[in-house]
């Protein structure tokens, strides 16, 4: 891959997940990014979230490594003057800061957008902060943000407690936000020469990705319930079904013409001309009655042989994976970072950009 920020140098006054992300990415892309940590808390709070098999006396964790690949660690007490004016003095040459400081933490340390673009006007400053008020500084983890936004509401089985998104998506979100955000104000300024403050909260960027579940409220007032891995506009999709062999497998059929497909496979034409299946609308409705009719054909015959039939026939379908399984793809393997750490020890991630540039 080319290196299209290698001139780039960033600032990083982020911790956890998005804001070191955002870093990351740009590392990736070859940008100079430097991140500063605070020493009097041991830096960055996610080199303690370890795994209980990982070593208690290691300076990182497999949390912390995922978002820090490839940056200069420099760790400053930003309330002491003489550290503080190390940090600043890589300010004034910086093309971005990336910070997640509540408001009151930055003004009182002189890291606040405002005077971090008096000393250098062509600064791009990315704030994350938790609620779209910056004002608002109650503390927010993303389990916080999925509660806030509907997502813990929606995710999980039916008749049973909410359950939390494995990763921490709303994050994830947040730092897909800002990097756009600093894309356009990176675009902004190769045009007119200013620097830009721009500003993304966990909230917004959690409401701006919650795309059918929203409209379909805002459109029916219908308000989404817990499905487990059903989906409430198609069907079937996300529907799980087992073969003779206790392996399950994954349908995600999104067209008529791929239920056509399916109905072929599995030797049922005669269910698209029953009325109860013969629309994604009528197999909404009769869903539980779809269900049953797939599993009991599933189990005729083992899952391999039906993964082999319907991917021949174009039918989205998949196996549930685990992680081991999912990094020995070999899309996976081409992914994977490694880093020497402080220690010695050798670090592994998978990149956070998933496209390739043809230039």
């Amino acid at each position: 891959m080319k290196y299209p920020f290698k001139d780039l140098k960033v600032v990083e006054l982020a911790s956890v997940l998005a804001g070191p992300a955002v870093g990351m990415f740009f590392a990736e892309l070859g940008a100079q990014v430097i991140k500063i940590e605070n020493p009097q808390t041991g830096g960055d709070v996610t080199r303690k979230w370890r795994l209980p098999e990982e070593p208690a006396d290691r300076s990182w964790s497999a949390y912390f490594c995922s978002v820090n690949w490839k940056k200069k660690h420099l760790f400053l007490d930003l309330i002491l003057s003489s550290d503080r004016e190390v940090a600043e003095e890589l300010i004034r040459t910086a093309d971005i800061v990336v910070s997640n400081f509540m408001s009151s933490s930055a003004q009182k340390m002189g890291m606040d957008p405002d005077r971090l673009r008096q000393l250098n006007p062509r600064l791009i400053v990315a704030q994350l902060q938790s609620f779209a008020d910056p004002t608002d500084e109650s503390p927010a983890f993303d389990m916080v943000l999925q509660a806030e936004a509907g997502f813990l509401y929606m995710n999980g089985e039916p008749d049973r407690p909410p359950v939390k998104m494995p990763v921490a998506l709303i994050d994830v979100l947040a730092g897909h936000q800002l990097k756009e955000a600093i894309l356009i104000a990176l675009l902004n300024r190769e045009r007119s020469g200013e620097g830009a403050i721009v500003r993304v909260s966990l909230l917004e960027s959690a409401l701006a990705s919650l795309a059918n579940q929203a409209s379909n409220y805002l459109n029916t007032g219908f308000i989404p319930q817990r499905m487990g891995t059903a989906h409430p506009n198609i069907a079937p999709y996300g529907d799980i079904f087992q073969g003779s062999d206790g392996v399950s497998l994954v349908l995600a059929v999104g067209t008529e013409r791929q239920f056509q497909r399916l109905c072929e496979v599995l030797g049922k034409t005669e269910w698209l001309d029953d009325p109860t299946f013969s629309s994604n609308a009528a197999r909404v409705i009769h869903r539980s009655a779809l269900n049953a009719a797939l599993g009991a054909r599933f189990r005729d015959q083992a899952t391999g042989l039906w993964l082999e039939q319907l991917k021949t026939a174009g039918v989205p379908v998949a196996v549930i994976r685990t992680m081991k399984e999912v990094l020995e793809l070999p899309a996976a393997q081409e992914m994977i970072l490694e880093e020497e750490m402080e220690d010695g020890t050798i670090s592994r991630r998978l990149r956070t950009n998933a496209f390739k540039i043809g230039f």
